[in-house]
C-alpha cells in the first residue's frame, strides 16, 4: 500500500522539481524560437530567463493551489480515492507537456507545470495523513515517514532519467516533462486494490464493518482490537464535532499549540537552506575542479544523499523518537550552514576551501534528511484529532511551498537562525509523541494550550 501510494505521490513532488534542471537550456531555447516564429521578435537574455523562471516557479503556485483543496477533497472522497482522483491533474499536465513542442506553445508548460503542481500540492497533504491514519501506533512513524523516503527518492529518480543520454537531451526534453504520467499509471493500476483509510471508513463515514475489514488487512487479526479500541475512543472524544476549516484551527485555543509547532516546525523545513544548496550544487561542484561535462553525474550524488538519509531516520525514528531527530538534525545544519559560510568566506584565500564547500554540502543535505525532511510530515496525523487533521494539513501543506534565497557570501547565515531557532523551540515546547496515544499526545498539549488559564484560576483562588 505504502508503495503504490507513494509512487504516484510524494514521489511526484521529487520527481517534477528534479527533472527541470536537465532541460534548461532546451526549453529556453524553445522559448526564443517561439517568440521569433510568431511575433519575429529576437528576446533578449534577461527576458528568456524571466519567462524560464515564470515556468519552473509557477509550480509552487500549483502547489499552494492544491494544499487549499485537499482538505475538502479528502473529506468528501477519502483519502485512496483523493490520491486517484489526483491523477487527472497530472494526466493533463503531462498530455499538455508532450503536446507543447508540436503545438510551439510555452504557454502549455506553464499550464502544465501549474497543473503537477496541485498534484503535488495535493499528494504532499493526503499521503502522509493516508499513511498515519493506516498505521498500526507502533510502525505509524515509519509508515508516515516513508512519504519522504519516496519525495527523495523521486529526487533521485527525476536526476537519472534527466541525463543526457536518457531523456535529458534536445530531441527529447518534453518527453522528460511528461514522463511523470508513468508513475500515475502505476498507482491507477494498483491502489485500487488497497484499503480505505480505517479511521475515515469509521469516524467519517460510520462503516464499522468496512473498518475492520481494512484493519484485518493492514494489521493482521493480532493487532485489530486495541487499533479499533483507539479509534473507537478517538470516535467517541470528537462526536458530533464538525470538521474544522483551517481558520477555525486558528481561533480554536485547544490546537493553538499543536499549529503552532506545525507551522514553525514545517516552515523552518522550507526555510532552512536545503533547497539553496541545490542550487549552489553544481557552483561548488565546478569549483572544486569537476568539469561541467561532468558536474551532471556528481549532482545525483546529492539526491542520493537525501535518499539515504531519509531511509536512516526511517530506521531510527521509532528507536530515538521525533524531537531527538527533529533536534539532532537542525542542530547539524546550523553547524554546517556555519561552516559553508566560512568557506564562502574565504574562497579566495585559501585553496582547499572549495573541497570544504563540497563536503559541506552532502553533510547539510545529510542532516536535513536525518531531521526535518522526514519527521515533519508525521506531526499533523500525530497531535491533531480526525475533525481537525484535514485543516492541519492544508496548512502544513501550505508553507511547503514557500522559501526564500539569500544574501552572497553570507547567504546561509539566516538559514542557520533559522535551523538554531527550530532546534530550540523543539527542545523546549514540543511533546514527545513516539507510540502514544491521541488522548495522551493532546493532554500533553492541554497543558501549553491552557497554562495561562489555570495560572489565573490558581491566582484569583489564593487565599488573600
Amino acid at each position: 500500500m505504502v508503495a503504490s501510494a507513494a509512487i504516484g505521490g510524494t514521489l511526484q513532488y521529487g520527481y517534477n522539481l528534479a527533472i527541470m534542471n536537465a532541460p534548461t537550456t532546451f526549453i529556453q531555447t524553445f522559448i526564443n524560437e517561439t517568440f521569433l516564429e510568431r511575433w519575429d521578435i529576437q528576446l533578449e537574455d534577461y527576458q528568456v530567463t524571466l519567462v524560464w523562471t515564470i515556468i519552473v516557479s509557477i509550480f509552487s503556485l500549483g502547489g499552494f493551489t492544491g494544499a487549499f483543496i485537499a482538505g475538502p477533497m479528502t473529506i468528501r472522497f477519502g483519502r485512496k480515492n483523493c490520491l486517484l482522483l489526483n491523477n487527472i491533474f497530472l494526466m493533463s499536465g503531462a498530455f499538455l507537456a508532450v503536446t507543447s513542442r508540436a503545438a510551439g506553445s510555452f504557454e502549455m508548460i506553464i499550464i502544465s507545470r501549474v497543473l503537477v503542481g496541485i498534484n503535488a500540492g495535493i499528494s504532499m497533504n493526503v499521503q502522509p495523513m493516508y499513511f498515519g491514519e493506516s498505521a498500526p501506533k507502533h510502525l505509524r512513524g515509519a509508515i508516515s515517514l516513508s512519504s519522504a523516503v519516496f519525495t527523495a527518492f523521486g529526487v533521485v529518480l527525476g536526476q537519472v532519467v534527466g541525463l543526457r543520454e536518457i531523456l535529458g537531451s534536445e530531441s527529447c526534453w518534453h518527453y522528460l516533462l511528461a514522463s511523470n504520467a508513468i508513475p500515475g499509471f502505476i498507482q491507477l493500476l494498483t491502489l485500487p486494490w488497497f484499503p480505505e483509510s480505517p479511521r475515515y471508513l469509521l469516524i467519517d463515514r460510520e462503516d464499522k464493518e468496512a473498518c475492520l475489514d481494512a484493519l484485518r488487512r493492514l494489521h493482521g487479526c493480532e493487532g485489530q482490537s486495541s487499533e479499533l479500541d483507539e479509534i473507537l475512543a478517538e470516535q467517541a472524544q470528537i462526536k458530533g464535532m464538525p470538521h474544522s476549516r483551517p481558520w477555525d484551527l486558528i481561533r480554536d485555543q485547544a490546537v493553538r499549540w499543536q499549529l503552532f509547532s506545525v507551522i514553525v516546525v514545517s516552515s523552518a523545513m522550507q526555510l532552512c537552506g536545503n533547497d539553496s544548496i541545490y542550487f549552489y550544487a553544481s557552483y561548488v561542484f565546478k569549483e572544486a575542479g569537476i568539469s561541467a561535462d561532468k558536474v551532471q553525474y556528481v549532482t545525483i550524488g546529492t539526491g542520493s544523499c537525501e535518499f539515504t538519509a531519509c531511509i536512516m531516520c526511517n530506521l531510527l525514528i521509532e528507536r530515538k523518537g521525533r524531537r531527538f531527530m527533529l533536534m539532532g538534525g537542525f542542530i547539524l545544519m546550523t553547524v554546517w550552514a556555519i561552516v559553508f559560510t566560512i568557506a564562502l568566506s574565504f574562497e579566495q584565500s585559501i585553496s582547499w576551501m572549495p573541497y570544504l564547500r563540497m563536503t559541506c554540502i552532502f553533510t547539510y543535505i545529510l542532516s536535513f534528511g536525518m531531521g526535518p525532511a522526514g519527521v515533519t510530515g508525521v506531526l499533523p496525523t500525530e497531535i491533531f484529532n480526525q475533525s481537525a487533521r484535514p485543516a492541519a494539513y492544508t496548512i502544513w501543506s501550505v508553507t511547503r511551498f514557500t522559501t526564500f534565497f539569500g544574501l552572497k557570501d553570507y547567504c546561509f547565515v539566516p538559514f542557520a537562525t533559522v535551523c538554531l531557532l527550530s532546534a530550540v523551540y523543539v527542545g523546549m515546547f514540543l511533546p514527545e509523541t513516539k507510540g502514544k496515544s491521541l488522548s495522551a499526545i493532546t493532554a500533553e498539549f492541554h497543558k501549553l494550550n491552557f497554562k495561562a488559564n489555570s495560572i489565573s484560576v490558581s491566582y484569583w483562588n489564593m487565599p488573600k
